[in-house]
């Protein structure tokens, strides 16, 4: 049982990479239409490369996207706003009349005024009310300052009837009150000033904008737009092979394609579909799979790095699936992210190949057709070359230009193939390229979210590092000053050696400045701190090298405390491989010769160096430090002593695990012997005259 339990835990890595794949394979699949599509491929202009086709049932021929547009923008142009007629503002403003003319009535008794009209009250107020009844009966419209324009029609509806009506016949109150002024003095009555203020307070408009009635009769006008024009019988010649598309033709095919799709959709099992489906995603991911396992290692065995990957094809597939819904162009997503981040993290290889597959899936999701396809791997192509993935941000701007230049020319060729005049080309789709490609921006703040998130270590984590004002670079300066000066100089030629086999320069340069940080701990036992007292005449030889060797065990706990990331805590462990503390074990051995002891206690505790940069350093910590023991050292002292110290690592099993090739190895060997020349300043050696 408990090997069972231990079998299972040793497989959980595994099992955790399959539970991930499965569950970005079904989540995507899930994404995909779930209607069958049309088995033909037709673009505009181009060749019916099938055979004759015929049509199978009998279809309506759509609309182009323009003419309904048109057709649209000219029922909202053309229609006029609804104006309502209220019978009873009428009503309301006779009673109101009534009521106002009593109260001035008794007014005018009791300050004995206008005697006329209180003599003829009942003249006065017909004679009101009919002119409120003639200004009602015309109409007194409040207009909507939008609809203040000379010769503007409108449709007033009073009960169940509607009549277009310019606005320069309807009054305004304005015009109403005006009429009141000139109606009264011509009237037969004694005194219609009594009137006047009385009608002026209660005369108001009855006519009303009504945006429910607008919005209602434009909505009908617009269902009452045919989408279709003409009908293709079944049995029909659609397209001959060979045939071009022609326009005409193309929204045949159009039409028949939408029919076709809703007609087989309907009795095609959703399941079927969805295996379809399933099945591409599958093989596409499985061979994405399959490049990380044959060429990129690290990033398939470490469970972080393939949630990693894997989150750009599930955001991706889930964007595209929403801006589809939401009825608007794929190219407003910027797909070239997933090259800029990956290959900041990693490598060209890498983010062309994740962009690639991540397109292909997009293309199916979307039911995207070529030209999609073809311009978005092309700037996915442009995106890796020219990001260099490095601090210098300035790269990142050329290549997002680069990428829009893409964007434009590629699909101003596609349109123009389809189209074949500028004027015919719908400019739309290139509003979506310029906020897609400005959105490409989003990079720049995610990298650094990204680093955080994962534990990723970037460039400008390491330039960070590498300030020597750095809390442990300090204290190591003030502790072991010695120790300091050998980390750069160990910097240096490491550097050097990584820029000539372009291996990473900057992570090696921050690894060796921290590989040496555990001699903070006892720095005076180190030849580069020793003061003129020797430390080590104190001490067996035994704990000589236990003092030396705890170096490296006490550089990882200051590492770890101090929260370096573990890409340079590898360097500490790693930079003296499992070589031995070779002057006290010979030491040892000379003065005890017939005494045996275990030789493992001068052994360093490990790893080997795997990485190239990792055994770049552990060469150039050996070769620097042996390099102080030579005194005036010509050409060829440097040249032995390299390749003396490079062997003796070699033959020992050091490079066992190591990335370098052979080559690699030779190169870094030439720039150190050139470097340590230069150091010591050694001077050409001139052959001796001969008499």
């Amino acid at each position: 049982m408990a090997n069972n339990f231990t079998k299972w835990l040793n497989n959980l890595p595994t099992i955790a990479r399959f539970f991930l794949v499965a569950i970005v394979v079904v989540f995507i699949s899930l994404l995909a239409p779930n209607n069958t599509r049309f088995k033909y491929e037709f673009q505009k202009g181009q060749t019916w490369k099938y055979n004759d086709l015929f049509s199978t049932f009998d279809f309506p021929i759509l609309k182009t996207e323009e003419e309904i547009n048109q057709q649209i923008q000219s029922v909202e142009s053309n229609s006029s706003p609804y104006y309502k007629k209220d019978a009873k503002v009428a009503e309301s403003q006779k009673k109101l009349f009534l009521s106002i003319f009593d109260q001035q009535i008794d007014e005018a008794k009791r300050d004995n005024q206008f005697s006329n009209v209180l003599s003829s009250t009942n003249k006065y107020r017909k004679f009101g009310l009919q002119i409120l009844k003639s200004l009602y009966t015309d109409g007194i419209i409040q207009l909507e300052n939008n609809h203040k324009t000379h010769g503007f029609v409108i449709n007033i509806v009073e009960g169940n009837t509607t009549s277009k009506q310019t606005i320069e016949n309807i009054q305004s109150l304005k015009e109403a009150k005006d009429k009141i002024g000139d109606i009264l003095p011509n009237s037969k009555l004694v005194e219609p000033e009594f009137l006047l203020p009385i009608l002026n307070t209660v005369v108001k408009p009855n006519i009303y904008f009504s945006p429910s009635l607008t919005k209602k009769f434009r909505e009908n006008q617009l269902e009452n737009i045919i989408p279709t024009q003409g009908l293709v019988k079944n049995g029909s010649l659609i397209i001959s092979k060979d045939g071009i598309v022609t326009e005409e033709i193309y929204q045949k095919l159009v039409s028949y394609k939408k029919q076709y799709e809703q007609s087989i959709s309907s009795k095609s099992s959703f399941l079927g579909v969805y295996s379809g489906y399933l099945l591409i995603i599958m093989v596409i991911i499985s061979i994405y799979i399959l490049f990380l396992k044959t060429q990129e290692e690290e990033i398939f065995y470490s469970l972080k790095h393939l949630i990693f990957m894997f989150i750009w094809f599930a955001v991706f597939s889930y964007l595209t699936y929403v801006v589809n819904k939401a009825g608007l162009s794929p190219y407003i997503i910027p797909f070239c992210i997933s090259p800029f981040i990956v290959k900041y993290f990693y490598n060209s290889r890498v983010a062309l190949l994740t962009h690639i597959s991540i397109i292909l899936i997009i293309s199916l999701i979307g039911s995207l057709g070529y030209e999609f396809v073809f311009i978005q791997i092309l700037a996915g192509i442009v995106a890796s070359l020219t990001f260099e993935g490095k601090r210098d941000w300035s790269t990142f701007f050329q290549a997002m230009m680069f990428i829009f230049l893409t964007y434009v020319v590629m699909y101003f060729g596609i349109s123009f193939i389809k189209e074949g005049k500028i004027s015919e080309i719908n400019w739309t789709p290139y509003s979506y390229l310029i906020i897609g490609s400005f959105l490409l921006m989003l990079a720049y703040p995610l990298i650094p979210l990204i680093e955080k998130l994962f534990g990723f270590t970037t460039s400008i984590a390491l330039v960070e590092l590498s300030d020597i004002s750095r809390p442990l670079l300090k204290e190591l300066s003030m502790k072991a000053p010695g120790t300091l000066q050998h980390s750069l100089q160990v910097a240096n030629l490491a550097e050097a050696a990584a820029n000539k086999i372009n291996a990473n320069a900057l992570l090696i340069k921050v690894g060796a400045l921290y590989h040496d940080i555990g001699k903070m701990a006892n720095a005076e036992y180190f030849i580069e701190n020793q003061p003129p007292r020797n430390f080590h005449d104190d001490l067996t030889n035994f704990e000589s090298a236990e003092m030396i060797i705890g170096h490296v065990t006490k550089g990882v706990e200051m590492a770890k405390k101090a929260g370096l990331p573990k890409v340079i805590i590898d360097f500490i462990e790693t930079h003296h491989g499992t070589t031995r503390v070779e002057y006290f074990y010979r030491r040892q051995k000379l003065d005890f010769p017939d005494q045996e002891f275990d030789e493992t206690l001068f052994v360093y505790p490990g790893p080997k160096p795997s990485t190239k940069e990792q055994t770049i350093l552990m060469m150039a910590d050996s070769i620097e430090a042996s390099s102080k023991s030579l005194k005036n050292p010509t050409a060829s002292d440097i040249d032995n002593l390299v390749d003396k110290i490079i062997a003796s690592k070699i033959t020992h099993g050091q490079f066992q695990l190591s990335a370098l090739t052979f080559k690699e190895i030779e190169q870094c060997a030439n720039v150190f012997k050139k470097l340590l020349k230069n150091i010591n300043h050694v001077r050409i050696e001139y052959p001796k005259e001969v008499d």
